[in-house]
């Protein structure tokens, strides 16, 4: 099972809207498939080849990536299809072999992307028709915004340089667009409209061939559009028609009220979440500001307690001094009397009595 890396769309892993985009590629292109030998080049995961292979003679899907026809082969193995890992700016078919050929989102991947539309013509039946598909480059860097470009693309296209290159190789093309529109819809609603298979199962829900539509104009111009459907033939015949698809049949406008709804509730915890996150940083405000004040209290006492000790260090030093000044003035008196000079004075009755409160020469 291969899984979707945000650029190739697999069954089953993108959104409904993402899957319905591609799929309707593929549902217009279905117009050439009966009895024709068609061509799917970058198939992918392999579901657009097998939409085209129901009513085709053969359909083969290349993809340049071994992993993804190895999935393709397992998850549509029907007798008409075959999918050959090859690239897609060198074939390995040989010269008109294909009445339909697609190449939905892949030009954008290839540097050598003329190749692409060489190869292509190439293996064209002259009576055939190439449909390449790419994303409109002004509309698509605007949407990505703060994204910034695809990490997958290689070189985008605008509507003028889309349409001139395919000119340069087919001598008919038409470039059409493809956008995603709002309508509204007639249909049956009961156990008589045919199976309602899971959003992008891969599951094709039935065709009713007699829905009939219309299309009251457009607005903007190609510069505004979503994506290029180029139509390609080798002989000038008038070019196809438009063409509706509607992914699956239900109430837009009440979609769309529980998506709103779900959004509400949604902005509602949101809101809940911010009050509580805003009490709790208030509450830590509070407590950080009292830190705060205790800091200053505690400095302001450090700041006397360190007068204090330098006090009570100068006065240390100063008793030390005083201290050792004695403790010299000792060892002088300890010397003096101990100087057999004094001691001899002492015999003969000379000098000073200390201790004795006498005189020298005094006597009783």
């Amino acid at each position: 099972m291969i899984e979707f890396t945000g650029e190739r769309v697999v069954p089953g892993q993108v959104d409904a809207d993402l899957w319905a985009e591609h799929l309707s590629r593929y549902a217009f292109a279905s117009r050439w498939a009966t009895g024709a030998r068609i061509l799917d080049i970058g198939c992918g995961a392999g579901y657009g080849t097998a939409e085209l292979a129901g009513p085709a003679r053969l359909a083969i899907g290349i993809d340049l990536s071994p992993e993804a026809t190895a999935h393709a082969r397992a998850a549509y193995p029907l007798p008409q299809i075959r999918f050959v890992p090859a690239s897609a700016t060198a074939l390995p078919f040989a010269d008109a072999s294909f009445h339909l050929i697609t190449a939905f989102e892949v030009i954008e991947h290839l540097e050598d992307w003329r190749s692409l539309l060489a190869e292509a013509r190439r293996v064209l039946h002259p009576n055939g028709i190439f449909l390449v598909s790419t994303p409109n480059k002004q509309y698509y860097t605007e949407s990505r915004g703060s994204t910034g470009p695809n990490p997958f693309h290689t070189h985008e296209f605008e509507y003028e340089e889309f349409e001139t290159a395919l000119s340069e190789f087919f001598p008919c093309s038409t470039v059409l667009l493809q956008n995603h529109l709002e309508a509204f819809a007639f249909y049956g609603g009961g156990a008589d409209a045919g199976p309602n298979p899971e959003p992008n199962s891969g599951v094709n829900p039935a065709v009713n061939p007699h829905v009939q539509g219309r299309l009251d104009g457009v607005r903007g111009t190609p510069h505004d559009a979503h994506f290029f459907l180029g139509v390609c033939l080798l002989q000038n015949t008038p070019p196809p028609g438009g063409y509706l698809f509607v992914h699956q049949g239900s109430n837009v406008l009440r979609e769309r009220e529980k998506h709103i709804a779900s959004l509400e509730r949604e902005l509602a915890e949101a809101r809940a979440q911010y009050t509580a996150m805003h009490r709790a940083h208030d509450e830590l405000t509070v407590h950080l500001e009292e830190q705060n004040q205790w800091a200053l209290r505690t400095g302001k006492e450090l700041a006397a307690a360190n007068e204090r000790i330098r006090v009570v260090q100068n006065e240390l030093e100063d008793r030390t001094r005083w201290a050792l000044q004695l403790k010299v003035e000792a060892e002088r008196a300890r010397l003096y009397d101990a100087s057999r000079w004094v001691r001899l004075g002492r015999k003969l009755r000379l000098g000073p009595k200390f201790g004795e409160g006498e005189s020298a020469g005094g006597g009783t």
